[in-house]
């Protein structure tokens, strides 16, 4: 038998492979602004390349976006922008400024960092995601400290653990996991008395801890 058929299958392998490499630079080089006013899709970036997480509709996640990032946002649907990062982190950028001139809401949530993934913050940012009239992009530098509190904030409002933690990893948290698990936890421990008193009031023993 000849090289041929060998050659062939490496061509159109190649073949196969140069579309989605295309599609994989033009997407990380684009610097047109969304069309539509729908909202982001799923794994989509930023004008300036940053990339939007969406664990939920409504809700999207980021790292730092580009000072030339707020009009294309807006113009897909994003109605209130909330900063995480505190002050001393924007070095001199006044992003409050940027966020209204593309004509959205500016709330500041400083979270330095592991400190700061409290159950009170939680509550704060579970308060402002239900004051939004319309979609919500939350940030960071990197999306960590949004996904860590968002985890605490989906455990406080009925998510096991599991659920709020996996909830968090899907909106950037990494590193800040262990954080978010151990509030987490401090909470189902405080809070397990008053869920062993409901469930002997439902007759559910189960959901009492040994000697509870």
């Amino acid at each position: 038998m000849s090289g041929l058929p060998l050659r062939f299958l490496l061509g159109a392998i190649l073949v196969a492979m140069f579309p989605v490499a295309a599609f994989m630079v033009s997407g990380a080089t684009t610097e047109t602004a969304p069309a539509s006013t729908a909202e982001p899709a799923t794994g989509a970036t930023t004008v300036s390349g940053v990339a939007l997480l969406r664990p939920r509709e409504g809700l999207f996640v980021a790292g730092q976006p580009g000072a030339g990032d707020w009009s294309a946002l807006a113009a897909s649907g994003v109605r209130t922008v909330v900063n995480l990062r505190p002050e001393g982190e924007l070095k001199g950028r006044d992003e409050r400024a940027e966020v209204a001139a593309a004509g959205m809401r500016y709330v500041e949530l400083p979270v330095s960092g592991p400190a700061d993934i409290t159950p009170e913050n939680a509550k704060a940012l579970s308060a402002l995601l239900a004051q939004a009239d319309g979609p919500v992009l939350v940030h960071c530098a990197s999306g960590n400290r949004v996904g860590g509190l968002l985890a605490v904030a989906m455990a406080q409002n009925g998510m096991s653990t599991a659920q709020a933690l996996e909830f968090g990893r899907s909106a950037g948290m990494k590193s800040i996991e262990g954080r978010a698990r151990e509030v987490i936890e401090q909470a189902v421990e405080r809070d397990a008395p008053a869920r062993c008193v409901a469930a002997r009031d439902t007759a559910d023993p189960s959901q009492c801890a040994a000697g509870g």
